[in-house]
Parts: structure tokens; C-alpha cells; sequence
């Protein structure tokens, strides 16, 4: 597996761990209401957290590792663009988080265009490496009739 989908795969994994705490704790907040509405100011990071961190993330990270590589069996393009992604993507998390807690003014805004970048920056390196599918034709055994 490429160094650049491990790393991928590793935050993704990353955000689903704290995701799913914090999803667990918004449920434990149902049963013991005593808990406290604090939990609830977070639900914007979980869905975040969970739905681009997660879900979108290891889309990425295994989608680089399982196209193929390009004519010749050798490269998988440059990375620099994946590298980018990466950083984007999560660069546009932390923004939508820190939006939705009301740190960043204009932060859902920067991270939604930053998230969309990184799809960009990504299609860079899987665009050349989307082949289409071609079939051989069979070759015709009859001699073509001569005029």
C-alpha cells in the first residue's frame, strides 16, 4: 500500500475513533439528561468528523491504492497533488469545526471550498490513471473476398 494512503487511512481512522466517542456521548446524553446540553454544541463536528474525515477520506486513501497505475505498470503519477488533497481536506475539516463552534467567523464557507479543492487536486493525479474499459475484437477467420 502507498505511503500516501496509509496516511489517508490512518486520519480517517483518527476521526472515526473521536467521532464515534463523541456520537456515544451524545447518546449517553439521551439516556442521562442530568449529563448536561453541552454535548449537543458539538454535533456539527461529529457529522463533519464522520461523514468528510471518515467517509470521504478513506474513499480517497483506497481509491489512490486501486486505480491502476498508469501505461507501463510502474507510477501511480505524482503524489504531490495527493499530498495536497490530503492537506486540504483536512485543512476544510478544521475550518467547518472550528465554524460550527463559532471560532471562525467565515470558516464553513473557506472549509467547504477547501474540501472542494482537495477533491480537484486529487483528480489530478486519478484522472490519467481512469481508463477506459476495451474490449479486443475477435479477428474474423474468413478471408475478406477479393474483387
Amino acid at each position: 500500500m502507498p505511503r500516501v494512503s496509509r496516511w489517508y487511512l490512518r486520519t480517517a481512522w483518527l476521526h472515526f475513533v473521536l467521532a464515534s466517542t463523541w456520537g456515544a456521548l451524545m447518546l449517553t446524553y439521551k439516556a442521562w439528561p442530568g449529563l448536561g446540553a453541552w454535548v449537543w454544541r458539538l454535533r456539527g463536528w461529529h457529522l463533519e468528523a464522520m461523514l468528510v474525515g471518515w467517509v470521504a477520506q478513506t474513499i480517497l486513501g483506497v481509491l489512490f491504492w486501486w486505480l491502476p497505475k498508469l501505461p507501463g505498470g510502474v507510477s501511480r503519477g505524482p503524489t504531490g497533488p495527493v499530498w495536497l488533497a490530503y492537506g486540504l481536506l483536512n485543512a476544510g475539516v478544521a475550518l467547518v469545526v472550528l465554524a460550527s463552534w463559532g471560532v471562525v467567523g467565515d470558516g464553513l464557507r473557506a472549509g467547504r471550498a477547501l474540501e472542494i479543492l482537495a477533491g480537484l487536486a486529487f483528480a489530478l493525479n486519478a484522472w490519467p490513471r481512469i481508463r477506459p474499459l476495451v474490449r479486443a475484437r475477435p479477428r474474423s477467420t474468413a478471408s475478406e473476398p477479393s474483387s
